[in-house]
């Protein structure tokens, strides 16, 4: 069994010594582990694959490890707990150009890879099995699962990502092992399933989706995942990593009813049938702009330092905007804004004092002090967050993007 600091597990020291391994996480499998393994090792013999069966076992205590040895095949210890920790570490120990990974529940049937090797070796990158096309067993996928979590989250991934595949959390996949190392995988729950798939779209590699089937697993014990927590962690995964969708989709459009709210209110009270908006409306329009704003700036931050540190890539329009538009520009676009607001303000007390600073029109004051106290927040914050930018972007020697130019906040269409 390897250790976590043999050399073998070392993912640069480990090169290819098989076209295929076959990868399975384990924690307390025993009921099932033997099937499989069983079925692996003869897709390997019937189809000709020079391949090796691969065990990440997770701290198992039911003598899985032994079942697996004394089948033939290799196990890896994996002392880290979880689902995305099991698989990290045995991609990073597996000897095969491809890996082909699924439970080791019987779920998934490892006698049947022939469509996952055939698009390996004709150059993808990422192939993924959908249970949708190839058939789920009665019995196999609880409801929840069948009819709202999976539909909903692959829907999201799809809109975020567009992977061009339809089951986004399929178990059983396969994939060129040097480009998967390359994404930098680090999730160790059950989120890790999302993050393979995100980081290849983010990273063009070349995905593919094959039929497979899914059948009800052969354990006697309740699966190790939990529904509502695993599936607010998929989800919260997929929002982290798309600041767009998270931030500044939703921001642009408050920013936008905001903004266009408080113009139309800015020249006197509007009715729609029956009823009526005025300076009360006006001020929470302000708000509603203020935040939506707020929010854009946090993708734009998010962006930013995700780019930074190596998290998400930055696309050529994002790289386009940040060449033109520097720091020193991000903060007189906010000094601008601010000195407009504060002509406005400025110009509203002279105003007042023209009338001995006395009593004013409430109606009247608001719709003058509005625009010139959103001026004032909408600059403010412009400047603020363009210096946070110059902040995540100073280079440093343990910095992933040290030569990245400095973007500024005024990149909103990235």
């Amino acid at each position: 069994m390897l250790r976590p600091d043999d050399p073998e597990r070392n993912p640069m020291t480990t090169a290819p010594s098989c076209e295929l391994t076959i990868l399975m996480p384990c924690l307390n499998e025993a009921e099932t582990l033997e099937t499989c393994i069983r079925k692996a090792l003869g897709y390997l013999e019937r189809a000709g694959v020079d391949g090796e069966v691969l065990i990440a076992d997770n701290g198992s205590t039911d003598g899985s490890q032994a079942i697996a040895t004394g089948l033939g095949a290799r196990v890896v210890d994996i002392p880290e707990k979880g689902y995305g920790a099991a698989l990290i570490g045995g991609i990073e120990a597996a000897r095969g150009v491809f890996v082909i990974m699924g439970d080791a529940d019987d779920s998934y049937d490892f006698s049947s890879l022939d469509p996952f090797v055939e698009q390996l070796r004709g150059g993808a990158q990422l192939v993924m099995g959908n249970r949708f096309r190839g058939g789920i067993e009665p019995g196999a996928m609880p409801p929840l699962h069948k009819y709202l979590g999976n539909p909903v989250l692959s829907g999201i991934g799809a809109l975020f990502f567009k992977p061009g595949v339809r089951d986004f959390h399929c178990g059983l996949r396969g994939f060129h092992r040097a480009a998967i190392l390359g994404l930098g995988l680090r999730t160790s729950g059950m989120e890790f399933a999302s993050e393979m798939v995100v980081k290849a779209c983010l990273a063009r590699l070349r995905i593919v989706e094959v039929p497979t089937t899914l059948k009800k697993d052969g354990r006697s014990r309740p699966p190790h995942l939990r529904s509502w927590h695993d599936g607010w962690r998929h989800l919260r995964f997929l929002l982290v990593f798309s600041p767009k969708w998270l931030f500044f989709y939703p921001g642009v459009a408050m920013f936008g009813v905001g903004v266009l709210a408080a113009v139309l209110l800015l020249f006197g009270p509007v009715e729609i049938g029956s009823v009526g908006f005025d300076v009360s409306t006006m001020i929470y329009a302000m708000a509603a702009a203020v935040l939506g704003y707020q929010a854009v700036l946090f993708s734009i931050l998010t962006k930013v330092y995700a780019e930074h540190e190596g998290f998400l890539p930055a696309g050529p329009r994002f790289r386009m905007i940040t060449d033109r538009l520097t720091i020193e520009r991000g903060l007189l676009t906010g000094v601008g804004i601010f000195l407009v607001g504060l002509v406005v303000a400025v110009l509203q007390v002279i105003r007042w004092g023209d009338t001995g600073f006395g009593e004013l029109d409430a109606r009247t004051a608001v719709r003058v002090a509005v625009p010139a106290a959103l001026g004032l927040m909408l600059g403010f914050q412009t400047m603020m967050s363009s210096m946070v930018v110059g902040i995540l972007t100073i280079p440093t020697r343990g910095g992933t993007n040290p030569a990245a130019p400095e973007p500024s906040v005024a990149a909103l269409a990235s």
